[in-house]
């Protein structure tokens, strides 16, 4: 029992599970504000989750010879506990379950979401060493809305802002999660675009997409912004700007993406007060 016990340790942190919890908590919580219902709303987080868990399961198995060439020990493969094979198929098959889940909800809304997800997979296999790393980021997380708004009555589509707002979360996230490990992934070839910039340019950049995406949630929505969603805004800057030191002055914490799903978890905040402002009408 025991054994089994670090095994599945393991795989939890092979899926990164803290922005695995979090991205599935910040959706689910999105569509219950937004009137999906329980069904659906149960529906949509257990597809996020095994869309998030396979991408997560993924990055470790396809970064595993990335990681043990510059000795990342704090990933469960390279530190042996668990392997490879193992990490590969918990991936392919949080995929697979992936599908039914998403499809659940509709194919308009499961079409939508599985984009997504394939768009992060893209990042982990191909595109986190171009130019365009920041894109697979911005369309997944901006599809995420369209997910929940196609799942509900009427299919109706998201608002532009709300799309924009997510998208420019994502970017934001990409960057602040990739700031820790630029000079490990330096020397194993992955030059994505927060390498390409550097760290100053990068610590800059990841604060100034999160308060426009938050900008965006507070602003987009018809009939002005109330007094909690500017305290909201405000809330979020502060926390972005010290992402943006945190970032600067530690040169390899994490804590710089713990804020970044801070400023997240305020933007869902605004987003379910936001209600029925968050689809077109």
């Amino acid at each position: 029992m025991r054994e089994i016990g670090r095994r599945v340790g393991a795989l939890a942190r092979a899926c990164h599970l803290g922005p695995t919890l979090a991205v599935t908590a910040l959706v689910t919580t999105v569509a219950v504000g937004a009137g999906a219902g329980g069904r659906v709303s149960a529906l949509i987080g257990a597809a996020v989750l095994a869309g998030q868990l396979s991408v997560g399961w993924s990055n470790d198995w396809i970064d595993a010879e990335r990681d043990l060439a510059v000795g990342r020990r704090d990933k469960p493969i390279v530190a042996g506990s668990v392997t490879t094979r193992v990490v590969r198929a918990g991936a392919l098959v949080a995929a697979a379950l992936c599908v039914p889940l998403s499809l659940a909800t509709g194919w308009r809304a499961g079409s939508a979401h599985l984009v997504a997800v394939a768009a992060a997979w893209g990042y982990n296999a191909r595109l986190k060493s171009t130019w365009w790393s920041w894109a697979p980021y911005a369309l997944s997380f901006g599809l995420l809305p369209a997910f929940v708004a196609l799942a509900l009555p009427g299919h109706p589509w998201p608002t532009w802002w709300v799309v924009l707002a997510t998208a420019l979360l994502g970017v934001g996230a990409h960057v602040a999660n990739v700031m820790p490990d630029l000079e490990d992934d330096r020397s194993t070839a992955v030059r994505g675009l927060p390498h390409r910039l550097g760290r100053t340019w990068s610590s800059l950049l990841a604060p100034s997409v999160l308060i426009a995406a938050s900008a965006l949630i507070v602003l987009g929505p018809a009939g002005g912004p109330g007094a909690g969603a500017l305290v909201g805004l405000v809330a979020a800057g502060v926390i972005a700007v010290a992402a943006a030191v945190v970032a600067l002055m530690r040169r390899h914490s994490r804590l710089p993406f713990s804020l970044t799903i801070a400023v997240a978890a305020v933007d869902v905040v605004l987003l379910v007060s936001a209600g029925a402002s968050l689809v077109a009408r």
